[in-house]
């Protein structure tokens, strides 16, 4: 955070200005970058050779899929040293990326249980993230206990490809809706510490918007395979 553009504002007044300003380009980008997300993947869906194309080659697949990764990586790890412009483009890449990878699990559910399972994540996502902005009390504790709670995720994620257990299929979507919904709210929370402490422009709206994007989209699935009808 060292090249960001930082203030430091003296007054009441100053620091909610610096608060909203910094969510209001966080929820602008994440917004944004969902937008692509479904475009893309309504794109995906409509078109059975794309479809085949992409997903019936594991070798294309399992490239969107690093490539994805490398994205975050890029993103997370390399923002002091990209420009706002280059940190933009990235997040809007990985964006429409992940709109690519999700379409074959869009292909899987109805429309119905897509729609529902998105209002039911808009809505709890928004409590949340609400929530970690309004909220007084320091989460940095909670901060510590998600985060132990998503590696036993993806340490169990991980075991499930070879083990192919519904059971553990089940009891990760379920653990993963708790802890993404306590992420949405923490991860806002940080998000209004950046902009208390100062923090502006765009390459952080970048990194907050890329972090509860990671929130809304896990969240959802989550919640899909737990709640979704399949075709």
């Amino acid at each position: 955070m060292n090249q960001f553009d930082i203030h430091y504002p003296r007054t009441a007044d100053q620091v909610a200005i610096a608060q909203n300003t910094l969510v209001r380009q966080v929820y602008a980008w994440m917004g944004g970058g969902l937008l692509v997300t479904a475009l893309l993947a309504m794109v995906i869906i409509s078109s059975p050779a794309m479809l085949n194309a992409i997903f019936g080659n594991r070798l294309v697949f399992y490239g969107l899929v690093f490539g994805e990764l490398g994205l975050v990586v890029a993103i997370s790890g390399a923002i002091n040293r990209l420009s706002a412009s280059a940190a933009s483009l990235l997040f809007i890449l990985y964006a429409a990326l992940n709109g690519v990878t999700i379409s074959a699990i869009f292909a899987a559910y109805t429309a119905e249980s897509i729609v529902s399972t998105f209002v039911i994540t808009a809505a709890t996502f928004g409590t949340m993230s609400a929530y970690g902005y309004l909220t007084r009390r320091d989460l940095t504790g909670l901060g510590s206990f998600l985060f132990m709670g998503l590696v036993g995720i993806v340490i169990a994620s991980l075991v499930n490809i070879f083990t192919r257990s519904s059971a553990v299929s089940w009891v990760v979507s379920a653990v993963g809706v708790i802890v993404f919904t306590g992420l949405a709210a923490y991860d806002t929370w940080k998000i209004k510490a950046m902009a208390r402490a100062g923090v502006e422009g765009r390459k952080p709206a970048i990194l907050g918007a890329l972090t509860l994007y990671l929130d809304f989209i896990n969240m959802f699935l989550m919640l899909l395979r737990l709640l979704g009808n399949r075709r």
